[in-house]
Order: structure tokens, then sequence, then C-alpha cells
């Protein structure tokens, strides 16, 4: 009895990643905040004569938008934050955060009253 190809099974996660530590959304996070800093400083830098003074800022903020788009909150009960929104990532958060605001704050729930037998 001849047997036909069969699939592997195997963890595909990292095979969309750029130089193994970005991903996607973390090298677009990395080159939007980065390039953001860079033309926002360098011609300060040009003006004192200093281009470090705007290659150095760039090179920071490229690192927050790689942590802001790679890490997650960590899951703990310590504190309040970390209990409402452990595990997710903190570009997530930002997000939702940005979308509460535009939207001047309110929060809409859903109540159904209980009857109760008296």
């Amino acid at each position: 009895m001849a047997g036909g190809p069969y699939n592997i099974p195997r963890n595909t996660k990292g095979e969309s990643r750029f130089f193994y530590v970005f991903s996607t959304k973390a090298l677009v996070y990395t080159g939007v905040l980065g390039g953001l800093a860079f033309l926002l400083f360098y011609p300060i830098g040009q003006i004192f004569g200093n281009p470090l003074i705007g290659i150095i800022p760039a090179v920071i903020f490229g690192g927050i938008g790689f942590l802001i788009s790679s890490f997650k909150i960590p899951d703990s009960n310590n504190f309040e934050i970390t209990r409402k929104a452990g595990g997710e990532y903190i570009d997530q958060i930002i997000l939702r955060y940005i979308k509460f605001k535009r939207k001047r704050n309110k929060i809409y729930t859903f109540f159904t009253e209980e009857k109760r037998d008296e």
C-alpha cells in the first residue's frame, strides 16, 4: 500500500518576519515613528551643526515604536491596568483609547432589569 504525501504540522508564526525580530506591524511602527522623529529633529540638528541631534531621537522613537507594536501588557492581578488589559498588545490599547476619546468619553452598555417576584 503506497502512501500519499502528508502535511506535517509546523509553526508558521515567525515566517512573516523581517530580520527575525521585526514582524510586518513592528517594522511599520518602527519606520513611521523613527521617520517622523527624523523629520522633526534632523533639521534642528542641522541648525546647530550636529546631525546626531536629529539621528539619536529618530533611533529612540523607532525603538519606542517597536516596543509599542511588539509587546503585550503583562497579565497580573497586582495592578488595575494589568488586571483589565493583561495579555493585549500595547498598540491595541492605544487605538482603543483614541477611539474612546473620539466618541467624547461615551460608553454604551446594555442593561436589562430582572423581574422580581414580590
